[in-house]
């Protein structure tokens, strides 16, 4: 392993609180949520009523109408974070070996838009009704084969399905093909939009929801002592991940630097985290052994934080056997309190966090911590934002099935 420097150039993103980096990002330093009542679905017969929804996104800002038409709401939502992403990073494919291009995603569900609409039309009307697009727009690795081929990245190409650490996946996965020299340039994130009643009645049916459909803008409470389950949300997140040397050569704007990555599985459980977090942890060390830095080097751990009574009590005590007295000292925070769970997409929409951390020197808090938890008792950042220069910062990711994944970025010094 060649061991090269990696480095991001740019970043797109599509979440409930806009429909951009910069207005994201304002409206999480501001501590406002974006969820609410469900709108595009009947919701009568569901315990949970509530999520976080992409509002006043127009996919024709960014494809055109028949295109758009022949592909899943999460490929529109890849497609636009993406675009964001070029833009930013100034990328001309057409100047590059687009050999030495990749395209890694992360989607949990991938279309399930399609897949629902489909299986309706068949039950209806029979197998000759069934669209000639299902399987293309259905399956979960077609948005990495779509950017392939909207923007001629011939070099690896493939979508991770990890559940929630998804996005975390596909960025480390960049990270480490960089880094080795597979390919110089990954256009890297996740993106899902799984808000649909079927989706919906699942994770109903696990009571894995939270119920406090009365406070859409209360509900998600990370790390609280009332928290009662996640909120589910939807959402998109890439950046443009190069290889240092490619990145100075073409006189790219350098936002921040991945150093470490890390995953691991519970083998425990198919969606309960494991005891003690250990497989967690794990993650965290390996991330950190990655990185060849200490563990009070970091300064910011941007939290799984569900919202569920398991995953915040075990997820601090991962975060306490790893750093130990340095606990106490660092600053954590669940940007789901906000955004709720974007599923595939929260590790790739949280890593963006952590650039804009590293750049503005300002942590997002966790809302709606009124109730602290004995059980979780390290700093969450509660309620307000808090400025404090990081040089080293971290993501957690942990998805059912005992998927763990966590990266390490460092603040870009030339």
């Amino acid at each position: 392993m060649t061991n090269r420097r990696v480095v991001i150039t740019g970043l797109g993103l599509i979440t409930p609180l806009g429909n951009d980096v910069e207005s994201s990002w304002e409206n999480l330093c501001l501590g406002k949520s974006g969820i609410s009542r469900v709108e595009n679905f009947d919701t009568s017969d569901l315990n949970s009523k509530i999520a976080g929804q992409i509002k006043n996104f127009d996919v024709l800002d960014y494809l055109d109408k028949k295109e758009a038409r022949k592909l899943d709401r999460y490929v529109h939502l890849a497609v636009a974070a993406t675009e964001q992403a070029i833009k930013q990073s100034q990328l001309n494919l057409n100047n590059i070996d687009c050999s030495r291009v990749g395209v890694i995603t992360g989607s949990g569900i991938g279309g399930i838009e399609t897949f629902e609409k489909q299986c309706l039309i068949h039950h209806k009307y029979g197998a000759r009704r069934v669209s000639p697009f299902f399987i293309p727009m259905m399956i979960s690795n077609i948005g990495a084969g779509q950017l392939a081929i909207r923007y001629s990245a011939k070099g690896k190409n493939f979508n991770i399905v990890s559940a929630c650490a998804s996005g975390t996946h596909a960025i480390g996965e960049a990270f480490n093909s960089i880094r080795s020299g597979e390919v110089d340039i990954i256009l890297a994130g996740g993106s899902e939009a799984a808000i649909t009643k079927f989706a919906f009645a699942g994770f109903c049916a696990m009571k894995a929801l939270s119920t406090r459909n009365d406070e859409p803008e209360r509900a998600s409470r990370p790390f609280d002592k009332g928290r009662d389950g996640f909120i589910m949300s939807e959402g998109a997140g890439f950046m443009i991940i190069e290889n240092y040397e490619t990145a100075k050569k073409r006189d790219a704007h350098i936002l921040a630097e991945i150093v470490g990555y890390g995953a691991s599985a519970d083998a425990f459980h198919i969606t309960a985290p494991a005891e003690g977090g250990e497989g967690a942890a794990l993650a965290m060390t390996q991330a950190l052994k990655h990185a060849n830095i200490k563990p009070e080097y970091i300064d910011y751990i941007n939290a799984h934080g569900t919202s569920t009574p398991l995953n915040d009590k075990f997820e601090t005590i991962a975060i306490k056997t790893v750093f130990g007295e340095h606990s106490k000292k660092l600053k954590i925070s669940s940007t789901k309190s906000m955004l709720g769970h974007g599923l595939g997409s929260a590790g790739a929409i949280e890593a963006i966090v952590l650039v804009k951390t590293l750049q503005t020197g300002i942590i997002p808090p966790t809302i709606n911590y009124e109730n602290p938890d004995p059980e979780c008792d390290l700093d969450y950042t509660p309620n307000v934002k808090f400025e404090k220069e990081c040089k080293y910062v971290m993501s957690n990711s942990f998805g059912f099935g005992g998927h763990n994944g966590v990266i390490v970025m460092k603040k870009y010094e030339y």
